[in-house]
């Protein structure tokens, strides 16, 4: 990870230390929240007059507040708009209060962030909708969206990538460099959220011919789970072609239509009625008026749902996400500010992160 000098001077310029401005960096671009914890384990410090001092830099300056939560949990919110705007960063949302379950949420990515200092990160919206949009050729339309509806009289706002789970590149020197996706699973025992997850990304995984997705949760109990979900709404489909699919649909519909009931199978009456909940939604009945009426050929469809017919390299892995702590001893005081939401499992020092070895499980789908 390279952070713009200009960056870090423009954060050095409100008073802060370098390891302080590349901290509150991070926090800023990843997260919006913090913990004590982190702080002290990515700066090597141990509670005394330094961080006394840093914690008085942020609120002597109001660019961040502390919110107490249940069991002594202490959270710093880095919210000053001044602070965001040194950095590029003035629109990000971090700045904004938020439920409970979003602070534990972004918790958690600013703990992937710092163990995973080396990864080079699609840090915001439109820096991922240019690599993919320009680098990848991929159509703005594949990638994953959410429309926000502002005043009444207003367009709505469409925005890219808003679940904002950390995004990094694998060797940046090739043409086409991999992207890693991450999946943060929250408290919740139900898997809906990453089922909602993958089937809004689906479109944009059909456009790449290779890509990893890393499963993130403090406990290893869905991780089996997770990896079924993950072959058959991800793995599996990618074995068949869309484009192919929405053809087949389209002439099965038709003779439908005109009551040519005589030539259709059993196969295909049973695969209209799949497809017809597969490719539902104004979009496709677009498609099919256009098709019918000869102005959509099959080419087009081909060109706008297919791929270049190669395989996709799909790689899998499931991480147990640790703590991000300080090492050594803990004293009565840094207990207490250190204890955080709800805590789980045991923290890991960032100064000495574990050697770590290749999680995924490379799965390589051929198209028939």
């Amino acid at each position: 990870m390279t952070i713009s000098p200009s960056h870090l001077d423009a954060l050095k310029a409100l008073g802060y230390t370098e390891p302080e401005a590349r901290f509150l960096y991070l926090v800023a671009t990843h997260s919006g929240y913090f913990a004590a914890r982190q702080f002290l384990g990515f700066t090597g410090a141990h509670w005394g007059k330094r961080t006394t001092l840093f914690w008085a830099k942020l609120h002597a300056q109001k660019h961040a507040r502390t919110e107490c939560f249940p069991k002594s949990g202490v959270i710093y919110h880095l919210f000053s708009r001044r602070l965001y705007r040194q950095i590029g960063r003035e629109n990000l949302r971090n700045r904004r209060q938020h439920e409970i379950e979003f602070i534990r949420q972004r918790l958690a990515m600013l703990d992937f962030v710092l163990a995973n200092q080396e990864s080079h990160y699609l840090e915001t919206e439109p820096e991922k909708v240019r690599f993919f949009t320009e680098q990848l050729k991929v159509p703005s339309h594949f990638l994953p969206t959410k429309a926000y509806q502002g005043s009444r009289n207003s367009q709505p706002t469409t925005r890219y990538f808003v679940d904002k789970f950390p995004m990094f590149l694998g060797d940046e020197t090739l043409a086409s460099p991999v992207v890693t996706f991450t999946f943060l699973q929250g408290s919740e025992a139900c898997m809906a959220e990453f089922i909602h997850h993958l089937k809004a990304y689906m479109p944009l995984f059909r456009q790449l011919s290779a890509f990893r997705f890393l499963y993130l949760a403090r406990v290893d109990s869905h991780f089996q789970a997770a990896k079924e979900l993950f072959d058959s709404l991800v793995t599996i489909p990618l074995q068949s072609d869309s484009s192919a699919d929405i053809v087949r649909y389209f002439q099965i519909r038709k003779a439908w239509d005109l009551k040519q009931y005589g030539t259709l199978s059993e196969a295909d009456l049973v695969f209209r009625n799949n497809a017809k909940t597969r490719f539902q939604g104004n979009r496709f009945e677009n498609l099919y008026r256009a098709w019918k009426a000869g102005r959509l050929t099959e080419v087009n469809i081909r060109q706008e749902f297919g791929s270049d017919g190669g395989p996709h390299t799909v790689d899998f892995a499931a991480q147990i996400l640790p703590r991000i702590a300080p090492a050594g001893t803990e004293t009565a005081e840094s207990r207490v500010q250190n204890a955080e939401i709800e805590p789980t499992t045991r923290s890991s020092p960032v100064s000495a992160p574990p050697e770590k070895q290749n999680p995924f499980v490379q799965t390589q789908v051929e198209r028939p």
